[in-house]
């Protein structure tokens, strides 16, 4: 694969560093104006610590100046590490992408619009060395800023997300968390190409706790998450972690039989006593007996296709064009796929996409 010209200066020069001690990952699409302002505040509390560390930014497939403005300050932050992913494959699988490829011994996500306040990881950072804790979620004080529309509709999705996957998924926590290294060699070990992280790290089952913050307003750009997209993620939160929507139509299909029966009694009853028209009764039962039969069947059939459907769509979330870290061991995720010229088909073919560029 041909690389440009400064790709090729960076690999062909490569930089040896010690492991950090803290990996941030900061997924980005589109997110130019807000880059010279998440960078000063993000490497004053970074370097303020005093210990190795990298932010990993993963560039999904953005079409404004980001990577050109993240070019510029690679220039002048060298524990600033790009991962550009050749297409945009979405939030969620550009996280799962920085996420197994950092190399920190703790794992911190955060969204590049700054309403997670960076200067919130040194307490998650403390939390999790102090209480020796796996994960660490950032939970929000409080919605008095947000829409009553929005603040019912996420109450409504925790609530929804409790009882499909446990008590344990945090009330208001999104994607900004802090994970050990233990719990993304976890992640890693997980056969589901593009998990909804907010369920399945507090499913894992690792000790964890909490840090409150404020969330401010977005500092530039505009939101990447509009409604049609919060209406997707909870649909994908559904149907990843339940069979809830295919059991629904079996529940469907008995309830039509209940309602069948009732209304058969009713038709009969009428034919006794002499209020129908001839041949009505007949056609009305077998047409309501017969869909729900099929409704019934349909909703069966649809609990085993699911779980095929599952198993056998095993396509990488994402496909990684480059890697400005080339002691990161690209290649080593089993979500994504790292250079994509040809995509091999089966568990072979996919192996052999997991080579690093050279």
């Amino acid at each position: 694969m041909r690389l440009s010209q400064p790709e090729q200066e960076t690999e062909a020069s490569p930089v040896t560093r010690p492991e950090p001690a803290l990996s941030v990952v900061v997924p980005m699409f589109n997110e130019a104006g807000v880059l010279p302002l998440l960078a000063r505040r993000l490497r004053a509390v970074l370097d303020a610590l005093d210990e190795p560390y990298e932010v990993l930014v993963v560039d999904d497939g953005s079409t404004d100046g980001t990577a050109a403005g993240l070019a510029g300050l690679r220039a002048r932050w060298p524990q600033l590490r790009v991962l550009r992913l050749r297409r945009n494959s979405g939030h969620q699988a550009a996280l799962v992408a920085g996420l197994l490829r950092a190399r920190g011994a703790h794992v911190v996500s955060i969204d590049a619009d700054l309403q997670d306040p960076p200067e919130v990881i040194v307490e998650m950072l403390r939390r999790a060395r102090a209480d020796d804790l796996d994960v660490v979620y950032g939970v929000r004080a409080d919605r008095s800023r947000d829409t009553r529309f929005k603040r019912w509709t996420a109450a409504g999705y925790y609530r929804l997300m409790r009882r499909l996957v446990g008590t344990q998924v945090p009330a208001h926590a999104g994607d900004f968390r802090l994970l050990s290294r233990a719990a993304v060699e976890a992640l890693r070990e997980l056969p589901e190409r593009s998990p909804v992280l907010r369920l399945v790290v507090p499913w894992l089952g690792f000790p964890s706790g909490e840090v409150a913050f404020q969330r401010a307003e977005r500092a530039a750009g505009r939101t990447k998450y509009p409604l049609s997209r919060m209406v997707g993620l909870a649909a994908e939160s559904v149907t990843s972690f339940s069979a809830a929507p295919l059991r629904m139509a079996t529940w469907l299909g008995l309830a039509g039989v209940v309602v069948c029966a009732v209304l058969v009694v009713v038709a009969v009853l009428a034919w006794l006593a002499g209020a129908t028209v001839t041949g009505w009764p007949s056609l009305y039962v077998a047409v309501l007996f017969l869909g729900a039969v099929q409704l019934l069947c349909l909703g069966l059939l649809g609990e085993y296709v699911a779980r095929i459907y599952t198993a056998v769509q095993a396509r990488p979330a994402y496909f990684v064009a480059a890697d400005t870290d080339t002691d990161a061991g690209a290649g080593a995720d089993t979500a994504g796929a790292t250079d994509t010229a040809a995509a091999p088909a089966g568990t072979a073919g996919r192996a052999e996409l997991a080579d690093s560029l050279r």
